[in-house]
């Protein structure tokens, strides 16, 4: 055999086993996994003054009523009452009454809360408004269904001048009902139901003058409960023709027998 054969085929040896003893090692060897763990940063949390239970509308706050509850930086809204602007604000708000319904673990917001030292139902008023009360029945009061916050409307019912008909005049509309007294009724069976006799609407100083003469004039009124999705059209408007005459002026009115008296001029007539 020439010796260029006899070297070729010794380098062959040579690598053949290099490379086999190289697939060995790596095979020893276990393979190598990288684990890459991740980090969650947690956003900053402020004191946020929060209700502790379901507080309905008149209700007074107390240390039980309210308590502080992290919340996350970027949430807080303006309105929010925090404890590094106000730390003292659990004792200073001591006797608070309840505007607007607050739900358990939602933030107390100052426009929700009437001060301490306010009556309860004048504290409930917005500015502007009356409270009137006026007596209802389960007959005209939707059932004893109506509850403080509803909507309603008002109804007159009267008879005619002439006839054995009736006149229904919706008076007033979508006004809120501020309270509702309630006293429990025993059935006949046993049974026993809460019933409104009082309600205490919430009026503009016009709609409580036709609320003060439809009371006067209707063989009764009746209240329309309405949906809770009519809360935002208006609640302002009223029967005002029995305030004033054609021309919009305010005039004086008699009642007599269930029916205005006046004259053109504007002066009730003597009778």
């Amino acid at each position: 055999m020439k010796p260029a054969r006899i070297l070729i085929l010794g380098v062959a040896v040579v690598a053949a086993g290099l490379a086999g003893i190289l697939a060995m090692s790596l095979a020893g060897r276990g393979s190598v996994v990288t684990q890459v763990q991740s980090v969650v940063e947690r956003e900053p949390t402020v004191n946020v003054l929060v209700s502790s239970a379901n507080l309905p509308v008149g209700a007074r706050l107390d240390d039980k009523a309210v308590h502080w509850m992290p919340w996350p930086q970027g949430g807080v809204v303006q309105g929010f009452i925090t404890e590094s602007e106000k730390p003292d604000a659990i004792k200073d708000m001591q006797g608070a009454v309840v505007r607007l319904p607050i739900f358990e673990g939602e933030p107390v917001r100052a426009e929700k809360i009437a001060d301490a030292s306010s009556k309860i139902m004048s504290s409930l008023l917005p500015s502007g408004k009356r409270a009137v009360a006026t007596e209802i029945s389960v007959a005209t009061g939707a059932g004893g269904f109506i509850l403080p916050n509803d909507r309603v409307d008002v109804i007159m019912v009267r008879k005619a001048k002439s006839g054995d008909k009736y006149l229904t005049e919706t008076v007033l509309s979508n006004v809120r009902i501020l309270a509702i007294d309630q006293q429990i009724q025993e059935k006949e069976d046993g049974s026993k139901s809460v019933v409104g006799t009082t309600a205490t609407l919430e009026l503009t100083p016009d709609q409580t003058k036709v609320l003060a003469v439809a009371q006067q004039m209707a063989d009764r009124l009746s209240l329309a409960l309405r949906s809770v999705a009519d809360a935002r059209e208006q609640d302002t408007t009223a029967a005002d023709y029995l305030l004033s005459g054609d021309n919009g002026s305010s005039i004086v009115q008699v009642i007599k027998s269930g029916a205005i008296v006046t004259d053109s001029t504007g002066t009730a007539k003597a009778e």
